[in-house]
């Protein structure tokens, strides 16, 4: 009979299979980050030879760190604050990996806003009533400063936890095998009707040719700093799925597959956005209203627009939904193995907090003067700021210091041949350390570049 000590309170053994986990695993990595995040930080560093730069950053870095994630997670059978202690740690790391519970909680709050925003399109697009005025700037300034996007708050967090209260295996792998799929062929598809646009080729090609003369050491640690972000790294969600990961898995050729996934993503993300925006003569740099403001503008001007333009934010959707399922798990599981709650308990309390505490950030657009210039950041943005900008890091840097120092059956969790180890674990010591806290301090401000 198969052991449950030390498995996260799920109602029963409740497991991943290997193809459940990979998908589930690829879906909180496919958030919306590579898709509007992405083409902008793309296009302000020179296009295809910053795409390069991340794939060395997503290779060098991304991965030793996502499969250290996985072991530990997997060898503490915890969630994300127990996990490190109970995979053989000292005791420290058990306080210091409940920044790897705050930090998803804290994102949720606002991430689900987002997802809201998305679904909200998607409905406006299909209806056609999105292009019937073509102040797109006004349109997204009018909704996001009322208090619908509360309402599709609401929905977003009412998915999310229904998914979440079904479990692993019946919720969150159930969800993510319709809907990876699902993404993968919207993605096909508004992939080809981008790169067919009059004028895409433009496009295609800053995508694709690289300028190298545009790197820079800032360049750098951006790519650095989103390929960390783009694979979920230092937000606990990896550690809590490697808790209900079987012994069997092979963690090497998850972590692969992992991320190549995220990789494919950020590479047709950019094949949609590039060629779109080089038809219609929108900038690519020109950040996150780039989705919700340049966007809609060419979907009215291309024929089947509204169709879509439905289309893609569906997928922004998908995307979104996948993710924020990834990020409410992480603090479900810590409530259920640290006071055994029971799911659905733990989903309802949590994600009502989430709502609540979500609030000042859906309020900071506009109807509260008091939210929407703090420092001169809304709340929203100083939300954002703080969990991308300093928590992930300082996640990730527990992480590698932990499994590069402290952890004593690394070896053996990581399951790699003897080659293979020893490069691993010189990459979590001496090269991810030092250059995650490179980011850390760029982030923050603390060195800059001219």
């Amino acid at each position: 009979m198969k052991s449950t000590q030390n498995i996260p309170a799920t109602g029963k053994n409740d497991r991943f299979s290997s193809a459940g986990f990979i998908l589930a695993a690829i879906g909180s990595s496919v958030g919306l980050g590579n898709m509007w995040k992405f083409p902008y930080i793309t296009g302000e560093n020179g296009g295809a030879a910053f795409f390069l730069l991340f794939i060395i950053c997503l290779i060098v870095i991304g991965l030793p760190v996502l499969l250290a994630e996985l072991a530990i997670g997997r060898a503490g059978r915890g969630s994300a604050a127990t996990s490190f202690v109970k995979a053989g740690g000292p005791k420290a790391f058990g306080r210091l990996g409940l920044l790897q519970v705050i930090a998803p909680f804290l994102i949720l709050t606002f991430y689900v806003i987002v997802a809201g925003w998305t679904l909200h399109y998607a409905v406006m697009s299909f209806s056609g009533s999105l292009y019937s005025n073509t102040d797109f700037g006004g349109q997204f300034s009018s909704f996001t400063e009322g208090y619908m996007p509360i309402v599709w708050q609401v929905v977003a967090i009412a998915i999310t936890a229904w998914v979440v209260a079904k479990g692993i295996s019946g919720g969150i792998e159930k969800f993510n095998k319709v809907l990876i799929p699902g993404l993968i062929i919207l993605l096909v598809v508004l992939m080809i009707r981008a790169v067919t646009l009059p004028g895409a080729g433009e496009g295609v090609s800053f995508f694709l040719n690289p300028d190298f003369s545009k790197l820079s050491p800032e360049a750098a640690l951006v790519a650095l700093g989103h390929a960390f972000f783009s694979l979920s790294l230092g937000m606990g969600i990896l550690l809590t799925y490697g808790a209900y990961v079987d012994k069997r898995q092979s963690l090497g050729p998850a972590t692969l597959a992992i991320g190549a996934g995220d990789l494919i993503y950020a590479f047709i993300a950019g094949l949609i956005i590039f060629p779109t925006t080089a038809s219609f003569g929108i900038e690519p740099d020109s950040g996150p209203s780039l989705v919700f403001i340049a966007l809609p503008a060419a979907f009215s001007a291309m024929p089947l627009g509204a169709f879509f333009g439905g289309l893609f934010f569906v997928l922004l959707a998908i995307a979104a939904l996948t993710s924020s399922v990834s990020l409410l798990e992480v603090p479900t599981s810590y409530v259920m193995d640290r006071w055994g709650w029971g799911r659905t308990k733990s989903v309802m309390i949590i994600g009502a907090l989430v709502m609540l505490a979500g609030l000042p950030s859906a309020l900071s657009f506009g109807i509260l003067p008091g939210l929407t210039n703090i420092g001169g950041k809304s709340f929203f943005d100083w939300l954002d700021f703080i969990t991308a900008n300093i928590l992930l890091p300082v996640g990730g840097l527990i992480t590698t210091i932990f499994a590069g120092y402290f952890w004593k059956r690394a070896a053996d969790a990581a399951g790699l041949k003897a080659g293979w180890f020893r490069v691993w674990l010189f990459m979590l010591r001496y090269i991810a350390p030092v250059l995650v806290l490179l980011v850390l301090l760029h982030t923050t401000g603390l060195i800059k570049f001219e």
